[in-house]
């Protein structure tokens, strides 16, 4: 499945001009026969922009999820979003919003139907927990084009348990939009490879980029394949790149390097 990875700054506190940004996004990755299209972390809202967190947090079936579902829809491409979700329904015996707030990422398919939602359960810094709650489901996935789907958001990915519970449930392509900052790009660079090869899985790594608030964003935005080579790198800038999750390359990587079949879990019980 070929997957475009937008690596964008985006429009902190806008979400009508993040909208905008999206669907020209989805466009330029439909046409180029993409069938996933995949943004940062926190791309509806921006990331860096404090209080306005909890003001433009909306429910996973919001007015925003509609109009991203519209996008998907009329473009025929899947997309993968960063948003801050206001807890709805489940999370109040009343219904209803919630206080809580979570940082999370929403997958909807071509034909604008909500595949999954998740929401981040490693929060990173001062920053994030004083304005998230974690969420507590480490593994949501959905089967999309013939790939079983995985969700995750930037630090999350960086916690091995984390990964490797996604590859003993199947995931084939794992998702981690993501807002990696200054002095941490040795984690795409390096890390995420190594996850993927790892866990025999691809992971689509989606950064943002350039200064927000008190953050600089380093970009280099990553498809990493099951051989831990980067199938696709963006640079420093804004970027929409395109890489293909391929099956039959996934399946001769699983046969030549069987890491789930050799483990040997009786020995790692003081992990947990």
């Amino acid at each position: 499945m070929r997957t475009a990875l937008l690596q964008s700054s985006g429009r902190p506190g806008s979400v009508a001009e993040n909208l905008k940004v999206l669907d020209d996004a989805a466009g330029r990755a439909a046409a180029a026969g993409a069938g996933l299209l995949v943004t940062a972390e926190m791309f509806l809202t921006g990331y860096a922009i404090g209080d306005d967190i909890g003001r433009l947090a909306e429910s996973a079936d919001g007015d925003s999820a509609d109009a991203v579902a519209e996008i998907a829809g009329r473009h025929g491409v899947a997309v993968a979003y960063g948003y801050p979700e206001r807890g709805h329904g489940e999370d109040s015996p009343a219904g209803g919003d919630t206080a809580e707030v979570y940082n999370s990422v929403q997958l909807i398919s071509a034909d604008g139907t909500r595949l999954a939602n998740y929401r981040k359960t490693h929060l990173f810094g001062c920053f994030e927990r004083d304005h998230f709650t974690p969420g507590d489901r480490p593994v949501v996935q959905a089967e999309l084009n013939g790939l079983r789907v995985g969700l995750m958001i930037c630090y999350d990915v960086e916690f091995p348990e984390n990964v490797r519970a996604h590859a003993l449930a199947g995931t084939d392509l794992l998702l981690v939009p993501t807002a990696q900052m200054h002095p941490f790009q040795f984690v795409a660079e390096s890390v995420v490879p190594v996850r993927a090869f790892e866990n025999q899985m691809y992971v689509a790594y989606v950064n943002r980029t350039g200064p927000e608030g008190e953050f600089e964003f380093v970009g280099l935005s990553t498809l990493a394949g099951p051989d831990g080579v980067a199938r696709s790198r963006a640079g420093r800038g804004e970027e929409l790149v395109l890489g293909d999750a391929d099956p039959v390359l996934l399946a001769a990587s699983r046969e030549t390097n069987p890491y789930l079949q050799d483990r040997r879990p009786g020995l790692y019980g003081s992990l947990v």
